[in-house]
């Protein structure tokens, strides 16, 4: 659902490059399998090290010391090949801390995540299946087509909504057919169409609450529950969501006081557009209602199953737990979906041969971001196993060593900006860096919490922008506005953000 997962075989296709440009940008899993290799290669250069271990196996600051590693050229061979089944179902040896399938211990893989996005994926699938959302924001539309400043508002913080709590991203470009004329039809230029959408649901990504693409891979990554951070990210989500809508607004009211001022410019029948040539969609079904209060429920209730109420009301993180909290994690949630799914299928009569072969479909759909998860996690196994993991640690310890929380949590957010342009896959991203910056928070006295939080807001504040990402990319071609244009359009919005993100994390390591 991220930006940067390639989730949609119909975005792929919307982004994919003019005629005449023989480079595209390599997909998420070619980047890891790269990454892969280079870490493998580094391992023989980078000394092994470790940290002494608390109780709770977080590492000790000051403890570091060089080891002696007992690896042949053999194993380390052996670690690159099974660096995906590893990722995937490895097992830590309590003992050695060494990962491999066939040992006994923990879990180190990501099969929970893996699973976890194969089923959100059915469910989401089921959910499309049955036209309630699509039809739900195109009646909304039509709606407050006669209210220009409502109708931008309107469909910006339902994109957002969903962006936040699910990453709905790809599933925008479905939309541009129906919100283009109607934002023609009311003076607008296409800029603010293309700024509705990509900015709506860029901006709920950017300040994911639980996204699980999101928010719940890192949060895995940096062993924490989903919940942890939920109310810093939450304000975050209503302060920048607010103020991207006033920015499109504004820009929406000067084109259409004076059209010279459009950015985009208009394209001949632009300026002929009328609410009535827009076309009316059908009315909800009592069928679509009951699927979206379904959808709303089924979110609602997974963000009550994962908070942490105790220690989210009274501000104390080792709070008792209340009676009614559920502490789920990924295995409960996983089922979670999958029931969802077939509840769905249930309600809209799908009939047993078309929702198994829909919630086929839909975990076939996300199997790429799911891959990219074992993927990214198999790099960390490889950095396990030849102990150099807290050798990178130390050394970017120093880097910060010393340094206020609130610096610290600003550096975060900076630091992931050119990783997120390099991994441009949110879900691989987070599981390749978490394990090198959760740790670190520890050092500096800060939640794990805001770490993931400034990580994700520098994850989403790139893919605003970059042109790696098939809603940005695809959009502006739906749209046809021109990249260029469009960056000359949200260039003071990204600064603005940049801003307000850096005043967000800052706060919240001090707090923490």
């Amino acid at each position: 659902m991220d930006p940067g997962d390639d989730l949609s075989t119909r975005a792929d296709a919307e982004a994919e490059p003019p005629a005449g440009k023989r480079f595209t940008f390599p997909s998420a899993p070619t980047i890891l399998a790269v990454v892969t290799l280079a870490v493998w290669a580094l391992a023989f250069l980078i000394p092994p090290g470790a940290y002494d271990r608390d109780a709770d196996g977080a590492p000790v600051q000051g403890t570091y010391h060089r080891v002696d590693s007992d690896q042949s050229f053999v194993d380390r061979l052996n670690d690159l090949f099974l660096s995906p089944v590893n990722g995937l179902y490895g097992v830590q040896d309590a003992e050695t801390g060494e990962v491999g399938p066939d040992l006994a211990g923990e879990l180190y893989g990501s099969a929970g995540v893996f699973l976890f996005v194969l089923a959100i994926g059915a469910f989401i699938t089921v959910v499309f299946a049955t036209g309630a959302l699509d039809r739900g924001i195109g009646r909304l539309a039509h709606r407050l087509r006669d209210r220009g400043a409502l109708l931008i508002a309107g469909v910006m913080l339902v994109f957002s909504l969903l962006g936040t709590v699910e990453g709905f991203a790809e599933e925008t470009l479905g939309f541009y057919g129906l919100i283009i004329p109607l934002m023609l039809a009311l003076g607008y230029d296409r800029m603010v169409a293309t700024g509705t959408i990509i900015l709506g649901a860029g901006i709920g990504v950017l300040c994911s609450t639980v996204n699980p693409f999101a928010t719940g891979v890192a949060s895995s990554a940096a062993d924490i529950s989903l919940g942890d951070g939920i109310v810093l990210r939450a304000t975050m989500w209503v302060v920048l969501t607010a103020v991207t809508i006033a920015y499109v607004i504004r820009y929406a009211n000067r084109v259409r006081a004076n059209p010279d001022r459009s950015l985009s410019g208009f394209l001949p029948g632009d300026r002929e557009h009328d609410a009535a040539g827009a076309g009316e969609p059908p009315e909800l079904t009592a069928l679509h209602r009951t699927v979206l209060i379904l959808v709303a429920l089924v979110f609602g209730f997974m963000i009550f199953s994962v908070v942490p109420w105790s220690s989210a009301l009274t501000g104390d993180a080792d709070a008792t737990p209340y009676g009614f909290e559920l502490g789920w994690s990924f295995p409960h949630l996983a089922a979670l979906f999958l029931a969802a799914a077939v509840l769905v299928g249930v309600v809209a009569r799908f009939g047993e041969q078309r929702l198994s072969a829909t919630i086929v479909q839909g975990a076939a759909d996300f199997i790429s971001p799911a891959l990219v998860i074992v993927l990214a996690r198999g790099v960390t196994v490889i950095m396990n196993n030849s102990q150099i993991t807290d050798t990178v640690l130390h050394s970017i310890e120093g880097v910060v060593s010393g340094t206020s929380s609130a610096l610290f949590a600003v550096f975060v957010f900076l630091v992931n900006l050119p990783l997120a342009f390099l991994i441009p896959s949110t879900s691989g991203h987070a599981t390749l860096a978490m394990p090198i910056l959760a740790p670190l928070a520890d050092f500096a006295g800060v939640s794990r919490a805001v770490v993931v939080t400034a990580w994700q807001a520098a994850s989403g504040w790139m893919n605003l922008w970059v042109p790696t990402t098939a809603v940005t990319i695809g959009g502006v071609a739906l749209a046809k506005v021109g990249y260029d244009k469009y960056l000359r359009f949200v260039w003071p919005l990204l600064a603005i953000l940049a801003v307000l993100i850096c005043g967000f994390v800052a706060l919240g390591a001090v707090w923490t």
